[in-house]
């Protein structure tokens, strides 16, 4: 590498990293205890589970109608609409609603409701409540809503761009050492270039995976406007001239609606529901989002839109290739598809790239300080030079 050209990425990887650095630091602290929150939220109490039932019940019970589910939420909260429902693919006994006093409320309420007696079992707190709720908001738009998530997306580019820039400027500065070498004895701001070194080059795959996934996930409400404006809209084009379904008006049974969607996808469970109206529907249809029944698949969903007026199919077809990366990006972000194992492996990674980054703005103050200390001495040593320069010309 010439030196122009060390220079160029030297400049590209300092000023990448330290103007993403403070934000970085910010998402690996607030990412760390994210990586657990199931597990912390049911250590606070905040996890609802589906209650044991008698003896007499507990072998096989036939789930409720779905009808009866919704029918136990809109009994809870008369006055609120439907917007969601859902189960998780470990808990198929909890069906997890979400209500709104309009289709588009952003102070919904989330009701836990047994699958197999349509009773109501609790409301778990919105994204874990709580140091939960503020760390997650903190993680993912910094309080700051789409605008939030679109700058830490593009602090996320940095990142991205601070690895690659340091992934070329490695191999010239390692050249005349051993891969791992930590100088001890020395200096302590050498030592520490040898760690930030090290310690980026391990972290380095999983830095890139964690930061192009978080960029991607800073997306996600433009790629589901993008997707609303063209594949939704392809879907319900027959419906373009009908007025919007009124979501307090009566619908189709929700049922026959979902089993209409498993006939259309065979071998393939309901992982959520979306009302007419919200982000995942149009204003006439169901949206019953099919998921696969294995882990490779279990994260992937098939869109089928049901007609609400008629429980009838209207459309089916794959979710665009980017809305797939979009969902494999969620989980691969949080390490939270492999289990306990893996959520370590993710903690621990986490915990070195904080060391990266602190250490890398260590060696940036300290190289700061280190050129203040060296410039005052040039300046006295030329200073009577110019004051006898001065008196030799008057």
């Amino acid at each position: 590498m010439s030196p122009a050209n060390l220079r160029r990425w030297s400049w590209i990887h300092k000023w990448s990293s330290l103007v993403c650095t403070a934000f970085m630091l910010l998402l690996c602290l607030t990412g760390l205890p994210l990586i657990y929150h199931e597990e912390l939220a049911e250590l606070s109490g905040a996890e609802i589970e589906a209650p044991a039932l008698p003896v007499a019940l507990s072998g096989k019970p036939p789930h409720a109608s779905l009808d009866q589910v919704i029918a136990a939420g809109k009994a809870r909260y008369p006055g609120k609409v439907m917007m969601f429902m859902s189960q998780e693919p470990e808990d198929p006994d909890m069906w997890f609603l979400t209500m709104g006093d309009r289709i588009d409320d952003p102070h919904f309420v989330s009701i836990g409701i047994d699958a197999r007696t349509a009773k109501f079992v609790g409301e778990p707190p919105i994204e874990g409540g709580g140091v939960l709720q503020f760390l997650y908001h903190l993680h993912v738009d910094l309080f700051a809503g789409q605008w939030g998530k679109l700058f830490l997306g593009a602090m996320g580019l940095l990142l991205l761009t601070a690895i690659v820039s340091g992934v070329v400027l490695y191999a010239p500065f390692m050249r005349k050492l051993d891969f791992g070498t930590v100088r001890h004895g020395r200096t302590a701001r050498l030592k520490w270039l040898d760690l930030h070194n090290l310690l980026g080059i391990v972290t380095l795959a999983w830095a890139l995976v964690v930061g192009a996934t978080g960029v991607m996930n800073t997306l996600a409400d433009v790629l589901l406007q993008v997707w609303q404006s063209t594949e939704v809209a392809a879907m319900v084009k027959s419906h373009a001239g009908l007025p919007p379904l009124d979501p307090k008006a009566p619908m189709a049974s929700m049922e026959a609606s979902v089993a209409n969607a498993r006939a259309a996808q065979p071998g393939m469970q309901v992982a959520f529901i979306a009302f007419p109206g919200t982000g995942f529907a149009s204003p006439h249809h169901y949206g019953v989002y099919m998921r696969g029944d294995r882990a490779l698949t279990a994260r992937l969903v098939k869109p089928v839109l049901v007609d609400a007026r008629t429980s009838q199919v209207a459309d089916q077809r794959s979710l665009p290739w980017y809305l797939t990366v979009l969902l494999l990006s969620q989980p691969l972000h949080f390490g939270d598809y492999g289990g306990a194992p893996l959520k370590l492996v993710w903690a621990l990674l986490d915990v070195a790239t904080i060391v990266v980054l602190g250490s890398g703005l260590y060696l940036w103050i300290r190289r700061g300080r280190a050129a203040q200390a060296r410039a005052p001495a040039p300046a006295r040593a030329q200073a009577p030079v110019r004051e006898g320069s001065a008196e030799g010309s008057r």
